[in-house]
């Protein structure tokens, strides 16, 4: 029976690339790579001669079946690799590892690197709980409710983001969960890795202050323990919708965002629906219909 290895590659220091994993892909028939071309200089470092393909998100379902008929049929060993970290981590291998699976294959795992567990490890928050996100919503309104939805959950939380999108992501943070703190981790085991901490504004200012914030990559966790969430505060249980609505409206919200900061807020989409129209009734002295 066939073998397939999910094998981790660095991060940034070459030298954290194990024995192990060496000796896998040197042996191995055929080495998976998210890209061959990062892959191929990581062989020529490490005199690994293995022939490459190419297995990455936009091809992973058909070129995983592909390679896991391709075992069976032949009778080969495969290793599956990502350009830095673990295979199936905020990383493509998904789609082979499932095809391996759902064919009987064996699946071995050659641990090393992963950024998240990297950045985990040196925060200084109580990690022995904590939810993995990957990268998180781009668009504010979907990130603002995504971030609501993982306070909820356990208290640790950690995430990856790109640097063009850093300095917004906490700016968001900051302004969504009042109470969290933040270790940022930056270009973990490369020669300039560096780690900031404090509460989500105090990083914003660290971000905004450094003029290299828009380079490497980030891994960022976040400590919820102390995170006051929007309907906690909210001491307004008994008060109507249409009141809390006319609130907003008074703040200088349009109907239409008061109601997507409710349904934010924890409250039902219909309910608040319902609620706005009847207001825009009152309002207008006649029909009308809110979106």
């Amino acid at each position: 029976m066939p073998t397939l290895y999910v094998v981790a590659t660095p991060i940034g220091n070459l030298e954290d690339f194990p024995p192990r994993a060496i000796e896998t892909l040197k042996n191995v028939a055929l080495i998976a790579a998210e890209d061959t071309r990062v892959t191929m200089k990581l062989c020529h470092v490490f005199d690994i001669h293995t022939p490459l393909t190419s297995c990455h998100q936009h091809n992973e379902d058909t070129k995983g079946t592909w390679l896991a008929d391709k075992m069976l049929a032949e009778g080969i060993d495969v290793a599956i690799t990502t350009d830095a970290g673990t295979p199936c981590v905020s990383d493509p291998g998904y789609g082979l590892v499932h095809a391996a699976v759902e064919r009987g294959i064996d699946v071995i795992p050659i641990p090393g690197c992963c950024a998240a567990v990297s950045a985990l490890s040196v925060s200084g928050f109580d990690t022995r709980e904590f939810a993995f996100y990957g990268f998180l919503p781009r668009e504010k309104k979907d990130l603002r409710e995504k971030l609501l939805q993982i306070a909820k959950g356990p208290k640790i939380a950690v995430s990856h983001e790109s640097p063009y999108r850093v300095i917004e992501l906490v700016d968001v943070i900051a302004d969504t969960l009042p109470g969290v703190m933040l270790s940022l981790s930056c270009d973990l085991t490369k020669l300039h890795e560096k780690t900031i901490r404090g509460t989500a504004d105090q990083v914003l200012t660290m971000l905004q202050a450094d003029p290299k914030a828009q380079k490497g990559e980030y891994c960022l966790v976040m400590d919820l323990h102390n995170v006051t969430l929007p309907e906690e505060k909210a001491a307004a249980a008994d008060v109507s919708l249409e009141a809390r609505l006319t609130d907003l409206l008074l703040e200088g919200l349009t109907l239409r965002d008061a109601q997507s900061e409710l349904v934010l807020q924890g409250e039902k989409k219909n309910a608040v629906k319902a609620a706005a129209l009847r207001l825009k009734r009152l309002l207008d002295g006649g029909e009308a219909t809110c979106e």
